[in-house]
C-alpha cells in the first residue's frame, strides 16, 4: 500500500523567516549595516524558500500556512527591492515615512493573522505576537526617525526570529522522534 503522507513544509518556511529575520534585526539593533548576507537571505531563504513551504501548505490544505508563508516570502522580496531598485536607477528611494507606512501595513496583517493563531500552539502565538510588535516598533521608529526606537525594534525582532527557529527545530525533532523533544505549548484539544 502506498502512503501519500505529505511532509510539513511549516519548518522550511519557519527557518526560512527565523534566520532572515535574525539577520536584519542584528543590522536593525545597530551591529551591522544592511549587507549582501542580508539581503541574499531574503530573496533566497526569507524570500523564496517561504513561497515554496506556503505553495506546499496549499497543497495540504492550510490556508493559514499558505498565506503566511507566502506573504512573508513575499515580504522579504518586495523588501530587497525597496533597497535595489533604485540602487539600478529603476525607482526613486522610498523615504522613511513612507516605509514606515509599508511595515505598518504589515503589522495590521499580522495582527489579523496572529489571532488565527489563537487555536495554535502556543510557540506559533509567540511568533506572531512578537512579530506584529515588531513591525509597530519598525513603523513608528521609520515614521518619527527614532534610532533608539530602531535599535530596540532590532532586538525584538532577534527575539521573534529565534523564536520561529526553536519552533521549526521542535516540529523536525517531535515529529522525528514521535514525542515531544522541544515543547511547543500544544493546546489541550477540546
Amino acid at each position: 500500500m502506498h502512503s501519500n503522507k505529505l511532509a510539513n513544509p511549516g519548518p522550511l518556511g519557519l527557518m526560512g523567516f527565523g534566520m532572515t529575520t535574525i539577520l536584519l534585526n542584528i543590522h536593525n539593533a545597530g551591529f551591522f549595516p544592511v549587507t549582501t548576507a542580508i539581503i541574499t537571505m531574503g530573496i533566497f531563504y526569507g524570500g523564496m524558500a517561504q513561497v515554496i513551504a506556503g505553495i506546499l501548505e496549499f497543497k495540504k490544505g492550510n490556508t493559514f500556512g499558505v498565506t503566511a508563508f507566502t506573504s512573508y516570502g513575499f515580504f522579504w522580496m518586495t523588501l530587497v527591492g525597496i533597497w535595489l531598485l533604485p540602487e539600478v536607477g529603476h525607482a526613486h528611494a522610498t523615504d522613511s515615512t513612507f516605509l514606515g507606512i509599508y511595515l505598518a501595513l504589515w503589522g495590521i496583517f499580522t495582527l489579523f493573522m496572529f489571532f488565527g493563531t489563537l487555536r495554535a500552539n502556543r510557540g506559533l502565538q509567540f511568533v506572531f505576537a512578537s512579530l506584529t510588535v515588531l513591525f509597530f516598533m519598525l513603523s513608528i521608529g521609520n515614521i518619527t526617525a527614532n534610532t533608539g526606537l530602531l535599535n530596540v525594534a532590532g532586538y525584538v525582532g532577534i527575539v521573534c526570529g529565534s523564536s520561529a527557529i526553536y519552533l521549526a527545530m521542535a516540529e523536525v525533532l517531535n515529529e522525528q522522534y514521535g514525542r515531544t523533544v522541544l515543547p511547543i505549548g500544544e493546546r489541550k484539544a477540546g
